[in-house]
């Protein structure tokens, strides 16, 4: 669950000048070259854990990636040997992570950390480039873009986007953020053992812990929904960190299973989730698939398993039973090194810590009534993620597609008449177009890509996007390269030349005859001569064909003036068709 370890004192020696207490289950804390350290004893090879306070969302879109770049950069000698070891870079942490022999932990950790201390710039560019190609190979679950729509392109937005900030991160700030982030007083050790292996020299430069980041928010009123482009309906939602939340979350999951998938067969994957995101929050998330012609029914089902949860609606037998596998959790053998990984987090967020026998203690106490709360409380702040028709019947509001306002300043029209234009003002820049209008006000700009050929690509704090390109608006690189001197400089980065290919280009058009163009004279006498006798031609055989149904007699025309009257059809289509082909194209600007 979401708290399972304890700071509770019940034993306390001192080593080589260093204090170590030990909880009720097991768990020592001491310190090793000023970095807090867990450790409790476990049988096999040892596993450790270095954790530092520092991920994608304390990065700027502008920066983004360096947190990663640090990780690749410090685990780079240790080349490709057997030892089993990762590094990985979430939204508010950082870990390297090893199992081995005690030697073979003591020279990992000892690698990484002086590593940290010197990073290997040599590595920076062709770390750089194994990122890009990492990214380019990975694969976004269902509901990625929830972030971006409930963050924009600040704190936890972050994760919704790629590591745009590798096209400029230099040596200087790479080595500044290793110094400022990665430091002693920022990072909790973990260690599966009887006591801490001899060897360790985790030296790491001075520093301060650093607070989870305050979150950021582009959703002017929750519960809240989008369009999404998976065929399945995500919802998430932000609620404080506690054990009848984490408890809420599986018993939504057993719901969503029965009513989904066992009873209307709309859904293979139906499942909740609850995970943490920093010191006192957490996520509450549900997902469910569907196949394109079961998706608005799906919809409909989501929404009513809510409804049923929200009205109190809750099977006690629900709740028994994913109590009772929360509870099996401590029923494993070595408990206190199971609990490890996640009492080294509460540590390294603040986040309070319980006992075995505590843990325990707030999951009996769960009622229904609790659960009740939590799912009025995950309903109020959601935001849900639908693949077709907005669920405004439900009582979500649909999330913003659009800037509210345009900024007022110079037009620059599109190259393609009807599609939009741009405006530039003093404090922002909008793109007006058929599907909406967006606005980046300069100061709200988290960052601006820098082409060659000219053009800007922003981005602002609420997450919105816009592309100002010379080649698709009567605007010149020159009058675009303003706004390098109203962005803040820290949003802005200069990107290499792009392939020509992917430069966009306006659409083709029938091209017109420029003013003054030279028509052939030939092609000019042909529509006369053409035209005369269509014109005369085809105009008496409309008033022959008039007269002839006028006089005849029952509406039957007689035989002679029948074949008389197709005879003049067919002779004028022999000069009306040739005459229109080369209206049509004297009208295109051809001859």
């Amino acid at each position: 669950m979401d708290d399972t370890v304890s700071t509770t004192d019940s034993d306390t020696t001192s080593t080589t000048g260093t204090t170590s207490t030990t909880d009720a289950d097991g768990i020592t804390e001491t310190t090793v070259d000023g970095i807090r350290t867990v450790h409790a004893p476990r049988s096999g090879l040892l596993s450790a854990g270095l954790l530092f306070r520092v991920g994608r969302a304390d990065e700027t879109l502008a920066t983004s990636g360096i947190t990663h770049l640090v990780e690749h950069l410090a685990l780079h000698r240790h080349g490709l040997g057997d030892l089993h070891y990762n590094g990985a870079t979430a939204a508010t942490y950082t870990h390297f992570h090893v199992t081995g022999t005690a030697a073979d932990v003591v020279e990992y950790l000892n690698g990484v950390c002086a590593a940290l201390r010197d990073l290997p710039m040599d590595r920076l560019e062709t770390e750089k480039e194994i990122l890009r190609t990492e990214a380019a190979g990975k694969s976004h679950g269902p509901g990625h873009a929830a972030t971006l729509w409930r963050y924009g392109s600040r704190s936890y937005g972050l994760t919704g986007y790629g590591e745009a900030g590798l096209h400029r991160l230099t040596a200087d700030e790479v080595r500044a953020w290793a110094q400022t982030r990665f430091t002693a007083e920022n990072a909790v050790l973990w260690i599966t053992g009887d006591s801490v292996p001899e060897g360790l020299d985790l030296k790491l430069p001075a520093g301060a812990w650093h607070p989870a980041p305050e979150a950021s928010s582009a959703l002017p009123v929750t519960p809240a929904w989008y369009r999404g482009d998976e065929g399945g309906v995500v919802l998430t939602a932000v609620v404080p960190r506690s054990t009848e939340a984490g408890l809420f979350a599986e018993v939504l999951g057993k719901e969503l299973f029965r009513e989904l998938r066992q009873k209307s067969g709309y859904s293979y994957t139906a499942t909740a989730d609850y995970s943490p995101r920093d010191t006192d929050s957490a996520t509450v998330s549900a997902y469910a698939d569907a196949l394109p012609q079961k998706q608005d029914a799906l919809v409909g089902a989501f929404v009513d398993v809510f409804a049923k949860l929200r009205a109190g609606r809750i099977d006690q037998a629900d709740l028994d039973a994913v109590r009772t596998s929360a509870l099996a959790q401590f029923d494993v053998p070595e408990l206190a090194a199971c609990m490890l990984p996640g009492h080294a987090m509460n540590l390294l967020l603040r986040h309070r810590n319980l006992t075995a026998a505590e843990a325990r203690a707030e999951i009996e106490a769960v009622t229904v009534a609790d659960l009740h709360r939590v799912a009025r409380a995950v309903w109020d702040d959601a935001l849900m993620q639908v693949p077709g028709r907005g669920v405004d019947w439900a009582g979500l509001t649909a999330a913003p597609t659009e800037s509210p306002g345009v900024v007022t300043g110079r037009r620059y029209s599109a190259v393609e008449e009807g599609t939009g234009a741009l405006l530039l003002g003093r404090d922002g820049i909008s793109l007006t177009s058929p599907r909406g209008q967006v606005t980046i006000r300069y100061a709200d700009c988290t960052l601006m890509q820098v082409y060659p050929d000219g053009a800007r690509h922003l981005v602002g704090g609420d997450g919105f996007t816009l592309a100002a390109e010379p080649t698709l608006f009567h605007v010149t690189a020159a009058e675009l390269s303003a706004l390098d001197r109203v962005v803040p400089a820290a949003s802005v980065i200069r990107m290499p030349p792009r392939d020509p290919d992917r430069i966009p280009q306006p659409r083709k058009t029938t091209p017109r005859p420029a003013p003054g163009t030279a028509r052939h004279t030939w092609f000019t006498v042909l529509l006369w001569v053409l035209g005369i006798p269509a014109v005369l031609v085809g105009g008496f055989t409309a008033l022959l064909a008039y007269v002839a149904f006028r006089t005849a007699d029952d509406g039957a025309i007689p035989a002679e003036d029948a074949r008389f009257l197709f005879a003049c059809l067919i002779l004028s289509a022999v000069f009306v068709i040739p005459w229109g082909l080369l209206v049509r194209r004297r009208k295109q600007g051809l001859n």
